[in-house]
């Protein structure tokens, strides 16, 4: 739409403005220019849904249930020691309550903070123009048809349609994600369905002036801007949907209270529901114990203890529920700029027509590193001499190590060895030199070293601090060749005469400067067919070869479209020496046109973002544990492409196992069509989506929309997403992914606060580590609710079978006396659960593929083990009080050996002990058997890592003790517990737990023969593992140019 569409259609005179008046009507149709928060809930909203929890409500419930039976026990003056135990695990429920409480509360306040940082973000005041005077107003006042004044340093109040522009670019990384200012221009766009970035005749609010001026008619404000529209989505993003994890300790609680519940019944009908102070007692103990009241708080500690661990890691969680999802990802997104690459732009490559390429090594803003130059030496072998030619025409894309490594080949009699050398100041070609002044002088960034940390830094536009940093690296930098120090060298010191700025529209810049030698040179660099319109000929070695503009463009296509592919932005210089007839005149006010002609083309450099080192590592290692890296980005295709290449998230056509001539080597299996445009994404239905295929590794010129509906279409692939992001364009997809991950140093506030896991070192390293944290933290929980549960239904099986025994007025006698079954649940219960909490993980955590999100916490294979083991348990204890009382007793249980000791009730206090000590000891064991799902625990080799996990061991000793303690007490045995020492039933006891632990040994190994492995990779999963082991075996072998390892820049 053209600008004068633009003022009719928002009934605006661009030359005045809107009246005052209109403004405040508009501002009242339209509302405030700021975002609005989304009704998010409160403090006591959170609060109440923590306190709701179904588990803790659970717990409450039993608490007061225990204080009401308290209070009417003491008031029948019969309570004697039979609340002690209930008062003390009271005490552990209620701190349970409160620490759980205070955890959730705290973890879910932080989202308030989202919607605050995006206010935040909107310049206070704009320039405007009303009444036909310029005027100051707040941002939160703009309307549409606002006529607002930008330049450079502004922050962009609105959405807005510029005009009057005058060199005029804005940085929209917050938006895009793409590292460098667009240039904007007041042309018409056709395309309604273009790409974010490429609408070069808008600005969007919040985007910041990078240079330049211009005018703009504010055509969108508040919610309905670009931001405004993120922040829409934040809102409606629901996180709040309970996980996994919480889903199945939503269904174990009902499941428990039913058998809390029906276990009370049992008890009140096995004694005819004649309830006496015993039989109560006893009911709500076993109630109690049935309920891990330590479950909620030992899950919230281990992943607290992953927090902590991460945090060392440089991995800051934000939501404990993320580790759990870490545990089953199977996808990451990831940005490139800042997440895969340096984002700091990078010169790699240089051509000059005579010379050929020249390749830059040295990453980042330190000026070190070679620039090497590819050469032949042919040599005759009658005569033993050696030529030295150069190659101009190899564009060869292999890395510089590779070229290091002579190759030599065999042509006709003659033989030639092909060798890289390295240029240096003093060796360089005058072309090259030339070349060289003009990336340093055409330039006006600067590159400086910190003085405490010693790390360089660039001011001013990337694009030039590149030029500059390869410069530099020759000691040719603006510095070196304008300061006092460059008298005496080659061409003296350099002065600028004039400037001609960078301007968008024409999309080049030039200077002219002057030597001691006498020199005037007009340097010029900018975009290729830009610079080449300007050209007469071309630089050939140390001759111009005329050329016209069409002709020279023809000539350079072939290396501009192979740079191209490599990822590069290409550059082209140019320079000119001014005549004698240009000595004299005033250069500032000679049109520019006029001086920018009859240039001579000098070369092309290719300047590009570089991956970290670590991403390439990482992306394997993704690929190791079966999962998918998929690239988003703002960017163009062929740089995207290029990128994904060097990391390993596609690899390269000719490794493609479809296409290898050796079948008994084993290759890389081919990815398809990897590659497409936010365009072409976007423009597929679900359900064409969801028939392809695989999914695309890479999209181009990404907006957040399509970010959201990538992770939407993976989430319809039963996928577990983890998106990377650093800018406000990533926040909704950071919501919307499983596991969000903001990038620390890099990342704005809006994507740190919509995350919930923050990189403090933008390290895409660290979320490997991350994620194996999050399998360990899985693991773990599953293993000690193996461990809590099954030991709750040894004790409950035990006890409810033990109602059947009789005394002789025919009353039940408890196998465990009410504070017995607490205690017992005290030693067995939160303690070594907590150590298997801090298991470490086994090394080969990373080589299983994801976790099955839809398994959840209680698969088939977990449920059979708590079933099995908790039977066993239970069936040996109660096998023991049956065994001493009437298989070596007389069988006689006496009369009220619930209430109090006598001589008649001796060998029912001992057949008590002894079935202490084995429920206490057998859960101890079983713990270590928790450790290995299958594996087994008990062989030679596993004990002599049996104190391998420290707090596991020394619970398990401290356990044994204070068991023995309560056995052996006196007063506490006999007057609390209702039990007392014994002797030879400790023979009973040892058998017992031996016959346990050999039925726990052949469960496993019926596991082992009879069941699937524990995870079953899917086929698009081990296609990765075999990427990584096809790349691992590589790199052992020294590389190999096909590899994903070695780039193409």
């Amino acid at each position: 739409m053209d600008i004068v569409q633009t003022q009719n259609d928002l009934d605006v005179d661009a030359s005045t403005g809107l009246s005052t008046s209109e403004a405040e009507r508009r501002l009242t149709v339209y509302g405030p220019n700021q975002m609005r928060g989304g009704g998010g809930p409160n403090a006591f909203k959170i609060l109440f849904r923590q306190v709701a929890n179904l588990m803790t409500v659970i717990l409450v419930a039993a608490v007061i249930v225990a204080f009401v039976t308290k209070d009417w026990i003491e008031a029948g003056k019969s309570a004697d020691n039979l609340s002690l135990g209930a008062e003390v695990d009271v005490g552990v429920v209620i701190g349970v309550i409160i620490l759980n409480t205070t955890i959730g509360f705290m973890q879910e306040f932080k989202a308030e903070k989202t919607m605050d940082a995006l206010r935040k973000m909107s310049s206070p005041t704009s320039r405007v123009l009303r009444n036909g005077h310029q005027v100051v107003v707040a941002t939160m006042d703009l309307v549409p048809g606002d006529v607002l004044y930008l330049e450079s340093g502004d922050v962009v109040g609105a959405d807005c349609r510029v005009f009057d522009v005058f060199n005029y670019e804005t940085d929209e990384a917050l938006l895009t994600g793409e590292t460098l200012p667009v240039a904007k221009e007041e042309d018409v766009l056709d395309d309604p369905e273009m790409a974010l970035g490429d609408r070069i005749n808008l600005s969007f609010a919040s985007t910041t002036v990078t240079k330049g001026r211009s005018k703009a008619i504010v055509y969108a404000t508040g919610m309905t801007t670009e931001v405004g529209k993120i922040a829409k989505k934040l809102m409606e993003s629901n996180k709040n949907k309970k996980t996994p994890l919480q889903r199945s300790m939503d269904r174990m609680a009902w499941i428990l209270l039913i058998i809390a519940i029906a276990s009370v019944l049992i008890v009140f009908g096995a004694n005819k529901f004649n309830i006496k102070t015993e039989v109560l007692m006893y009911a709500i103990g076993l109630a109690i114990a049935t309920i891990p009241e330590g479950l909620v708080a030992v899950v919230t500690l281990t992943m607290s203890l992953g927090v902590s661990t991460l945090a060392k890691k440089r991995a800051l969680v934000r939501q404990l529920v993320a580790l759990e999802s870490l545990g089953s990802v199977t996808n990451i997104c990831s940005d490139k700029t800042g997440t895969l690459t340096q984002s700091k732009m990078v010169l790699v490559r240089a051509w000059l027509p005579e010379e050929g390429f020249f390749r830059v090594s040295g990453l980042g803003f330190e000026p070190s590193g070679d620039i090497t130059k590819k050469q032949r030496v042919e040599m005759d072998p009658t005569s033993g001499e050696l030529h030295v030619n150069f190659s101009p025409n190899d564009t060869s894309p292999r890395d510089v190590d590779d070229e290091k490594r002579s190759l030599v080949s065999v042509k006709s009699k003659n033989s030639y060895v092909e060798e890289t050398v390295v240029v240096r100041n003093d060796t360089m070609s005058a072309c090259f030199r030339r070349l060289t002044e003009a990336a340093a002088l055409c330039n006006m960034a600067e590159i400086k070293q910190d003085e405490e940390s010693g790390e360089w830094f660039g001011i001013g536009d990337p694009t030039e601090i590149a030029l500059q940093v390869f410069a530099t690296k020759l000691s040719m930098g603006k510095p070196a060749l304008t300061t006092e120090s460059s008298r005496g060298k080659e061409g003296g010191q350099w002065r600028l005469v004039c400037e001609y700025p960078f301007d968008s529209s024409i999309k080049r810049m030039s200077v002219v400067v002057s030597n001691d030698a006498g020199e005037k040179i007009l340097f010029l660099k900018g975009a290729t067919e830009r610079v080449v319109s300007c050209c007469s000929g071309r630089q050939q070695g140390e001759t111009v070869e005329k050329m016209e503009p069409e002709e020279l463009q023809k000539y350079l296509d072939p290396r501009i479209e192979e740079m191209g592919r490599d990822g590069l932005r290409v550059l082209s210089i140019a320079f000119r020496k001014l005549g004698a007839s240009e000595e004299d005149i005033d250069l500032h006010k000679v049109d520019r046109e006029q001086m920018e002609t009859q240039m001579v083309f000098l070369g092309l450099v290719g300047i590009y973002d570089p991956p970290r080192p670590e991403s390439l590592p990482s992306v394997m290692e993704c690929y190791r544990a079966g999962i998918q890296v998929t690239m988003l980005t703002g960017d163009h295709p062929e740089t995207a492409a290029a990128i994904a290449r060097q990391v390993g998230i596609l690899q390269e056509p000719d490794a493609d196992a479809n296409d290898s001539k050796d079948t008994d080597t084993h290759a890389v299996v081919s990815m398809g069509p990897p590659v497409m445009t936010a365009r072409e994404f976007d423009a597929l239905t679900e359900e064409e989506i969801d028939a392809l295929g695989e999914l695309p590794r890479v999209i181009a010129r990404c907006s957040p929309d399509t970010k959201v509906k990538m992770i939407e279409a993976m989430h319809r692939r039963h996928g577990i997403v983890a998106m990377t992001g650093d800018g406000v364009n990533d926040s909704p997809s950071l919501k919307f992914a499983d596991v969000g991950i903001a990038m620390g140093q890099s990342g704005s506030d809006v994507a740190k606060q919509a995350s919930e896991i923050i990189l403090t070192d933008d390290n895409f390293a660290t979320i490997v580590r991350a994620i194996r944290e999050g399998r360990r933290v899985f693991s773990n929980i599953q293993r000690f609710c193996s461990l809590l549960i099954a030991g709750n239904v040894g004790e409950l099986v035990c006890l409810l079978v033990g109602l059947a025994f009789r005394d002789r007025l025919g009353e039940t006698v408890f196998p465990l006396s009410p504070v017995a079954i607490l205690v017992n649940n005290l030693l067995t219960g939160t303690p070594p659960a907590m150590a298997l909490g801090a298991e470490k993980a086994w090394p080969t955590i990373m080589d299983e593929p994801p976790r099955d999100p839809t398994s959840g916490l209680f698969t088939w294979e977990v449920l059979c083990d708590i079933a099995f083991h908790g039977m066993a348990i239970a069936l040996l204890s109660i096998a023991d009080f049956w065994v001493i009382i009437s298989g070596f007793g007389s069988g006689d249980m006496g009369e009220h050996c619930n209430s109090e000791y006598s001589s008649a009730c001796d060998l029912v206090f001992r057949a008590r002990g002894a079935v202490f000590a084995t429920l206490t000891i057998a859960i101890l064991l079983h713990a270590y058997n928790c450790r290995r799902i299958r594996g087994p625990m008990w062989s030679f080799r596993m004990l002599r890592r049996v104190h391998e996990n420290r707090i596991l061991f020394f619970g398990f000793l401290s356990g044994i003790v204070l068991c023995l303690l309560c056995i052996y007490v006196p007063g506490l045995n006999t007057k609390v517990l209702k039990m007392k020492g014994f002797g030879w039933e400790w023979g009973v006891v040892l058998v017992t737990l031996l016959v346990f632990l050999i039925l726990s040994e052949v469960y496993k190994f019926a596991k082992r023969k009879l069941l699937k492995p524990l995870s079953i990779a899917t086929d698009e999963q081990e296609r990765l593992q075999r990427i990584w082991t096809e790349t691992t075996t590589l790199n052992s072998l020294g590389g190999d140019a096909k590899s994903p390892k070695e780039p193409k820049i």
